[in-house]
């Protein structure tokens, strides 16, 4: 959404922080409104990251609870959506922490600095054969299969199309070290088509 009022139909839609000043100045139906517009990109985020659907809710839910007591704090200067992002990524990397939640495939490195990927083996139906034939899924399997810090970063970037910086801004990484870690997990994606057979990538 962008930062300017759009018009839908002859109507005004408000923008995020006209929004934002609404519900700062108590107006429960503007922060509703940014509910509703952000609540299923964050769901959606969150869950790249925990891979959890319920469990996805309950921490998108603290999310929002979070930016609700936040919003008099919130920067204008900072476009609202890479604000929200980073509150819903600190929030995520919180849980795995306090729940010691691993990322679901390892990267190991070995002693002269080279990484060894640890994939999960599976065994699956003919049906589940079926539907990994499809490319989608073929792709969000393999993002899963990332470690979780890289899993973030290629999720902010491909699925959210956010920019480097805005990636930085959300992560607290430094820019180099965001594009130095896209670049890994891309080369980490392509390794794991490749072992998965597919070779045109």
């Amino acid at each position: 959404m962008s930062a300017q009022a759009i018009s839908i139909d002859g109507l005004r839609v408000l923008t995020d922080g006209e929004l934002i000043a609404s519900a700062v100045a108590g107006r429960v139906d503007g922060f509703e409104e940014l509910v509703r517009r952000y609540q299923r990109p964050i769901t959606s985020y969150v869950f790249r990251m925990l891979g959890d659907y319920d469990l996805s809710l309950d921490v998108t839910q603290e999310v929002f609870i979070k930016v609700y007591n936040s919003l008099s704090k919130y920067s204008p200067e900072y476009k609202f959506s890479t604000w929200l992002y980073r509150i819903a990524h600190n929030a995520a990397v919180d849980h795995m922490r306090r729940n010691s939640i691993t990322p679901q495939s390892l990267e190991a490195e070995n002693a002269d600095g080279s990484y060894q990927l640890q994939l999960e083996s599976r065994v699956a139906s003919p049906e589940q054969d079926r539907e990994r034939s499809e490319w989608r899924t073929e792709i969000d399997t393999v993002v899963r299969s990332l470690p979780a810090p890289y899993r973030d970063l290629i999720v902010l970037r491909h699925s959210r199309d956010l920019s480097y910086d805005e990636i930085a801004d959300i992560t607290g990484l430094p820019l180099g070290t965001v594009k130095n870690r896209l670049f890994r997990a891309r080369e980490m994606m392509r390794e794991i088509f490749i072992q998965r057979g597919f070779t045109g990538v």
